[in-house]
């Protein structure tokens, strides 16, 4: 067994938050730049989306976005 697929399944076991924890705490190791949002940035973007300034993605759209498809 791989060390990737050993951490997985011990992973797996983790609750919602502990996991979101963890894939947050990896993707900075990968990308040092800030990833974190303002409560109010989000409140502006989603007034953005209810006022039709600005339109959302489908699911597969984002998922071609992040090159996924």
């Amino acid at each position: 067994m791989s060390q990737v697929t050993a951490l997985l399944r011990e992973a797996s076991k983790l609750d919602l938050t502990d996991r979101a924890e963890l894939v947050s705490s990896l993707l900075e190791d990968l990308d040092p730049r800030p990833h974190y949002v303002s409560d109010e940035e989000v409140m502006e973007r989603l007034e953005e989306l209810k006022s039709g300034k600005v339109q959302g993605l489908s699911v597969e759209e984002f998922w071609k976005a992040c090159g996924r498809q």
